[in-house]
Formats: C-alpha cells, structure tokens, sequence
C-alpha cells in the first residue's frame, strides 16, 4: 500500500506533499538531509501533518499531482478537516 504524504514545517510554516509506502521512514530521510537538493533539507521540525492510504503508487502519485496542482494551503488544511474529501480523491483516481 502506498501513501500520499503531507508534512508540515512549522519553522518554515509550509507543507511537503509527496508519496511513500514507509511514511515514518521517508520522514526521517526529510529530517536528516537524505535529498541532497531536496527543497525540505534546509529544515529538520517536518512532521507529518496528514496522509491518505492508496491502493496502489499509480493512484497514490496521481492524488499527489492532484493537490501539488491545487497551490494552495487552505486545501491542503480542508484535506485533514473534512476526510470525505480524501474519499472522493480516492474514487476519482481510481
């Protein structure tokens, strides 16, 4: 099972969305600078904020485009406030 992943920096006060199918381990590579020019290694406080589980890496990178395109914090805030958004993402990338 894969994830979509958003972490959140409060010291940056942004969000990372990416996919995984080991959320905890790809947080620790986040946090120890793993991605040599990876935008999150100029911060260590990521943690995650929120994560939908995908049946597959094809859906779950599909969801992850989806929100990447939406540019926007106030979705990504109603994604963890109103799951039944998560579902309809889920059924549309089926």
């Amino acid at each position: 099972m894969n994830f979509v992943y958003i972490l959140y920096s409060e010291s940056l006060k942004k969000y990372y969305i990416g996919e995984a199918l080991n959320i905890e381990e790809r947080i620790e590579q986040h946090n120890s600078g793993f991605y040599d020019k990876a935008f999150t290694k100029i911060v260590t406080d990521w943690v995650l904020y929120y994560s939908i589980a995908c049946k597959d890496r094809v859906q779950a990178r599909k969801i992850e485009a989806h929100i990447k395109k939406m540019k926007s914090k106030t979705y990504i805030q109603n994604l963890k406030k109103h799951p039944e958004l998560s579902e309809k993402l889920k059924n549309k990338y089926n």
